[in-house]
Parts: structure tokens; C-alpha cells; sequence
């Protein structure tokens, strides 16, 4: 089986955020890929098969659960199957998924585009806590379907964060999104960092499915679909969002690092 390491949300290597690409030829076993994931170590690990005439099935593995929706590792698949395939920029790419049907699209300069559901979090009291544990005083929580959100008063609170990461495990739900509004004449509009360690991830490094989030809650926010998220972890990643209606655009590059074979 061909296997790639590929890296998301960025325009360089050994920045944004690593994700497994494991190409077959057809459906695997859960246990097997799990075992996949849990070798290959990533925060997620795409299996990808073909479904159709450019459709494909796509699963993703943490190193310990399986997931129902990852956005770096689905546009670290586009930009495998593109460079494979050779697909025109203007061909649609389907991923039929446990969140239903994503497609990916590829634009001009190498840039993709994914589009997702969007996911807005509702305002909910601030858990028991919660500031505690992240070491900074939330200004407002929200839950989304899987996460919990928190925003904080500046950029520079979530940037030296330095949780409990055990503790961060005990909020139900699958990962914690920190986020707060960029300061005025940056290139971006808001920041964020995601714990994650319920799913075996302490920190993920770019998280797609995160934006899911934070883009219709800074659309709201700040009156503006059309935003630029910059998440503030040690790799650092950029990605560009687009609400509309119940959906949101994902716009990255990705970069490919290794290309191989699995033996087994």
C-alpha cells in the first residue's frame, strides 16, 4: 500500500500539521487502519479509496480513535490524489465520509479548497474549572457539536497558554478550541490553538474542523464570511474561511514530505 506523510495548511515543509495518506484499492478494516494510525503516530490518518468517477471513500484515524470529520487530513488526501491523478484544477473531487459528502477543489498556485459543514457553537456557562485548568480567564464558552470553544480577550492570552493537558481531557467532548481576535492591522483575523487529548492528541497542530467552528462564530463576531484564522501552535499553520449558510470553505496549501510503501 502506498503511504504518504503530508503537510497541511502550509506552504512549506515541516510546518502546519503532518496527516497520514494511505491509498487502497478498496474498504479496510477499522481495526486494521486504527492499527495504521497508532503506527504511523500522526494527530490523523487518511484511508482513501476509489467510490467513483472522482469519488472516493475517506476515513480518518487519530493514533487511538476513529473520527467523524478532519479537515488537514482530507486536504492532505486533494493534494495527493491531484499530484497522482493529475486531475484538472477545475475537477471536483468527492469524499463520501461520516459527515456525509465533502468535495475538494483545486485552484491556482497549488492552493485547495474543501468544503465542509459548518458547525456554529451555542453560548454556554463557563464549565467548572475550565479556567483553572487553561491557566486564563475565558470572556465567553460555547459548545459546538463535538467541541467546546473558548475565547479569550487577546491573541497574546492564547498564544502562552500552558494547560493541564491531562486535566483538559476530563471536558467532555472531542477537543477544546481556544481562540481569540487578532490584534488590529494583522494580516489575519483571529487565532486559535486546539486540545485535543480525549483523541490521543495534546495538541493538534492545524485543525480543519476546528475552523468549522471558529469561522461562524467570528463571522458573527466580526460581520464579515470571509476570514483568515492563523492557529497558534509550534508548527503554526494559516487557513483561510468562507461561511455560507450551513457550510464553510476551507482554503490551505499542502506540501508533501515522504512518499512510500507499507509492507504490511
Amino acid at each position: 500500500m502506498r503511504a504518504f506523510i503530508v503537510d497541511a495548511f502550509t506552504d512549506r515543509p515541516f510546518a502546519g500539521n503532518p496527516a497520514g495518506v494511505c491509498l487502497l484499492d478498496e474498504p479496510a478494516d477499522a481495526a486494521w487502519m486504527q492499527r495504521v494510525a497508532a503506527e504511523l503516530n500522526l494527530s490523523e490518518t487518511a484511508f482513501v479509496h476509489p467510490a467513483g468517477e472522482n469519488t472516493y471513500g475517506l476515513r480518518w484515524f487519530t493514533p487511538t480513535v476513529e473520527v467523524d470529520l478532519c479537515g488537514h487530513a482530507t486536504l492532505a488526501t486533494a493534494h495527493i490524489l491531484y499530484g497522482i491523478q493529475h486531475a484538472a484544477p477545475d475537477t471536483d473531487l468527492h469524499f463520501e465520509t461520516h459527515s456525509g459528502v465533502l468535495t475538494a477543489r483545486r485552484h491556482h498556485q497549488g492552493a485547495l479548497t474543501l468544503d465542509f459543514p459548518a458547525d456554529p457553537p451555542t453560548a454556554t456557562p463557563v464549565p467548572s474549572r475550565l479556567a483553572e485548568v487553561l491557566g486564563a480567564e475565558p470572556v465567553w464558552t460555547g459548545r459546538a457539536r463535538h467541541d467546546l470553544l473558548v475565547e479569550l480577550p487577546k491573541a497574546d492570552a492564547v498564544r502562552d497558554l500552558a494547560p493541564d493537558i491531562a486535566a483538559l481531557a476530563g471536558f467532555s467532548g472531542r477537543a477544546v478550541i481556544v481562540t481569540a481576535g487578532a490584534p488590529e492591522g494583522d494580516d489575519h483575523d483571529f487565532v486559535s490553538r486546539v486540545f485535543a487529548p480525549a483523541a490521543g492528541i495534546p495538541e493538534d497542530p492545524v485543525t480543519g474542523a476546528a475552523h468549522c467552528v471558529l469561522a461562524p462564530h467570528w463571522a458573527g463576531r466580526l460581520g464579515r464570511t470571509a476570514l483568515t484564522g492563523v492557529q497558534l501552535s509550534a508548527r503554526g499553520g494559516r487557513v483561510g474561511v468562507e461561511l455560507s449558510d450551513d457550510r464553510v470553505t476551507l482554503l490551505g496549501h499542502a506540501v508533501t514530505v515522504f512518499d512510500g510503501e507499507l509492507s504490511s
